[in-house]
């Protein structure tokens, strides 16, 4: 039988499943928050951001910000609202999604919900833009102290460590959602910014300097940082050409040529934990010594900041904050449960130097720490959202990491300290994934040592 080509073609397409009505999309809510059980209102489901676009500025004066932060972002799902985490009184005087006006509402501390004027399919890419201003407040946490917009007598210095970020831009402040960022900063003339990754041209015009920074690999919202204040500072490279910008508050008294010696002193210890833990993960380090009162050091990325409580800034703590580099930010802990996974790490950061350059045994130092540990409560690799910063984390988890070195002996122990952070580079990792590593590196079981060790309340036998 013959049938005409136009019959032939109708027919064709009245069977063909492409023919099929496609469904529509349903579009529903992402999460109000990404799942970490120790924070659970962190965070936030349904997309993925790509990159921050900081634009902000500073009126020393009054403390208040002006700023616009435009997000790039890609939807996991199909959206039909999403959150951002956005904290204090900051307030919102436009918001876009893809160029158009979306509507908002303030929601608990921190969540920022977004409606778009349609639906976000899953998969496709969109910008959030969001103008607002006010006076930035920091958070006191009773048990985790100081982070956020810190404001000094001279400016103001962002440590966002664990949830601080969302008091003074809004975020997808979660640890394994990282972007790359870029921060615009101006000011009046005469006070200088520092921020993450490299520098680009400063401009001033009409008593006002505009800053910018831009840090070019993936970095988690609680490793953002920004000091705006009066700084003197010093550039250099490392001995393998990496650029290296430190800085030292001028309000801090410091000894004569203290900023040569800070600028060489990091040079040296990245050059040197480079040679341990492999390539160093960023295009540039450096470090920050600032009259800010939180009393710690915070690993932020590419340029850890030192409060002047650690004035005398010695290898040991630049050791802990740059060993962060690779443990901490190029790898960040899914949740932070596993927060072992910084801290343990940096320490033993800290004792391997006291090792190369001071001449005490890393084997001494575990000893003395585990004859002087009076607490051994608590689970290494689950401390409790109240503890993440405790001796629990850092000391013991040095310890683990000393004592898998016993089991495992040398040559294995520093190809883990080398592969790990070189194959999971800019990534998130977990506990779990640590102890499948090692396991599959030394092709031993080794469950029963990291259940002692990691899982178990009290002190360990040898």
């Amino acid at each position: 039988m013959i049938i005409s080509c136009a019959l032939s073609a109708g027919l064709l397409a009245a069977t063909s499943p492409a023919a099929e009505a496609v469904p529509a999309p349903r579009f529903t809510p992402g999460a109000p928050g990404a799942g970490d059980p120790y924070f659970p209102d962190m965070g936030n489901g349904g997309y993925d951001v790509g990159h921050y676009d900081i634009r902000l500025a500073f009126d020393p004066g009054t403390g208040a910000i002006d700023a616009t932060t435009t997000i790039l972002a890609t939807a996991t799902q199909d959206l039909s609202r999403f959150d951002l985490d956005f904290q204090g009184p900051l307030t919102i005087s436009r918001l876009s999604v893809n160029g158009r006006n979306a509507a908002f509402t303030r929601s608990g501390a921190q969540e920022l919900v977004i409606t778009p004027p349609s639906g976000l399919r899953k998969g496709s890419p969109f910008v959030v833009s969001v103008s607002y201003a006010g006076v930035p407040q920091k958070i006191d946490d009773p048990a985790l102290g100081l982070s956020g917009w810190v404001a000094t007598k001279d400016g103001a210095v962002a440590l966002n460590q664990p949830i601080g970020a969302a008091t003074y831009y809004p975020v997808n402040d979660t640890t394994d959602d990282k972007a790359t960022y870029t921060q615009t900063i101006t000011v009046p003339a005469g006070l200088t910014v520092l921020a993450n990754g490299e520098p680009g041209p400063n401009t001033t015009r009409d008593h006002q300097t505009t800053f910018r920074w831009s840090m070019n690999r993936p970095m988690a919202s609680e490793l953002s940082m920004l000091a705006i204040g009066h700084y003197d500072v010093t550039r250099g490279v490392t001995a393998g050409g990496l650029p290296n910008i430190t800085a030292i508050g001028q309000s801090i008294d410091t000894k004569p040529g203290q900023g040569q010696v800070f600028n060489q002193t990091t040079a040296q210890v990245v050059q040197w934990e480079s040679s341990v833990y492999g390539p160093y993960p960023f295009d540039s380090t450096g470090g920050i010594l600032a009259d800010v009162g939180v009393h710690y050091a915070l690993e932020t990325q590419s340029r850890p900041v030192y409060d002047q409580d650690t004035s005398d800034v010695d290898g040991d703590l630049l050791a802990h904050e740059l060993g962060h580099q690779w443990f901490g930010d190029s790898l960040t802990p899914v949740h932070w449960s596993d927060i072992w996974l910084n801290e343990g790490f940096a320490t033993y950061s800290e004792w391997l130097y006291q090792e190369k350059f001071n001449g005490v045994p890393v084997q001494q130092t575990f000893a003395k720490t585990y004859t002087d540990e009076k607490d051994w409560t608590g689970a290494v690799a689950d401390p409790g959202r109240d503890n993440i910063f405790n001796d629990l984390v850092y000391n013991r988890g040095a310890m683990t990491l000393q004592a898998l070195r016993m089991k495992i002996g040398d040559r294995a122990f520093f190809e883990v300290l080398t592969l790990w952070p070189t194959l999971h580079r800019y990534g998130n990792v977990s506990t779990r994934q640590f102890i499948q590593f090692v396991e599959r590196l030394t092709h031993r079981n080794l469950d029963s040592f990291f259940q002692t060790w990691l899982y178990q309340p009290g002190k360990p036998a040898l």
